[in-house]
């Protein structure tokens, strides 16, 4: 791993939807239409590093004074998709669940209270303005949350072994990951995208077969919550299940041979097929291997 992309890039997940660009009211629809015929857009380094500057001040600035024109842009079946950034609003939240995380002086040395009381409050005013604001991009930091493999089917992973340093930097996706034009190599991408049918479709599935066999518990609620969020967005969506900077905190080999969706849908089948020893035996496999992704955090 390059000195770049261990400063650079978290050991985060992204559960992203892009959304056509008829799902937009004007004039934002024009805009990113103007937006998706750039030759060239940023990537997700690019908007970390943004966000990494901001940091830097003192005081800090932990949520951008306006919000970003950026986004992520792909193509489902020919027809442009676009996955706003969103990344002041994204700062509002994950402030958010930052309380209780860590211990309140380690808090206020990474961010003093005057910062967040203003921070918080210039949250509050705007969502007075805009009640039904939600991100299009969810993160998870060291993990990708189980629940989130339940939208995708294995013939939808995408795996794409990093390059070793050279002098050409990577493009596209894994560009995005951590490859650079200084030689650095490109780093692997794992990465699933499914329809918003689909997804909307397996988790359904999953849901009712969580219901008929066991009470509800974390899982179940997860999904539910999910499942709200993806209702927001219309029904042609792409949605898409990002490693990141997962990558990174794990060997190549693990990623090359990681089948999460596949365990996932093994474990929820059978609890459909009425085997709870054998979906037990499924989704404890599953859990075990993250958790010893989890345990990393705390690794010295």
């Amino acid at each position: 791993m390059s000195v770049a992309s261990s400063v650079l890039i978290p050991y985060a997940s992204y559960l992203r939807v892009y959304e056509p660009l008829a799902a937009f009211p004007e004039p934002e629809r024009t805009h990113w239409a103007r937006y998706a015929r750039l030759p060239r857009t940023p990537g997700a380094q690019e908007e970390l590093r943004r966000s990494l500057a901001d940091l830097l001040p003192t005081p800090p600035v932990p949520v951008p004074v306006h919000e970003s024109g950026e986004a992520f842009v792909a193509r489902l079946d020919g027809v442009v998709v676009v996955c706003p950034w969103r990344t002041r609003l994204r700062g509002w939240l994950a402030l958010q669940e930052l309380d209780g995380q860590f211990p309140e002086p380690v808090l206020d040395a990474m961010l003093p209270p005057v910062v967040r009381l203003q921070v918080a409050s210039d949250y509050e005013r705007w969502l007075s303005r805009n009640p039904d604001a939600r991100p299009w991009i969810r993160t998870a930091v060291w993990q990708v949350p189980l629940r989130w493999f339940a939208l995708f089917g294995d013939e939808e992973r995408e795996y794409e072994p990093g390059a070793p340093p050279s002098g050409a930097g990577g493009e596209g996706a894994a560009g995005a990951a951590g490859a650079g034009a200084d030689g650095a190599g490109r780093a692997p991408v794992l990465r699933y995208r499914t329809t918003m049918a689909q997804a909307r479709r397996r988790l359904a599935r999953a849901l009712r077969a969580l219901r008929e066999s066991i009470d509800d518990g974390p899982m179940t609620e997860g999904l539910i919550e999910v499942g709200r969020w993806l209702e927001e967005f219309h029904p042609r969506a792409l949605v898409e299940l990002d490693f990141g900077g997962l990558v990174h905190a794990v060997p190549e080999e693990w990623l090359a041979a990681d089948r999460s969706a596949a365990q996932l849908a093994e474990g929820i089948a059978a609890l459909r097929a009425g085997d709870g020893e054998r979906a037990s035996e499924a989704y404890g496999r599953l859990a075990e291997r993250w958790r010893t992704v989890r345990d990393l955090r705390f690794a010295n």
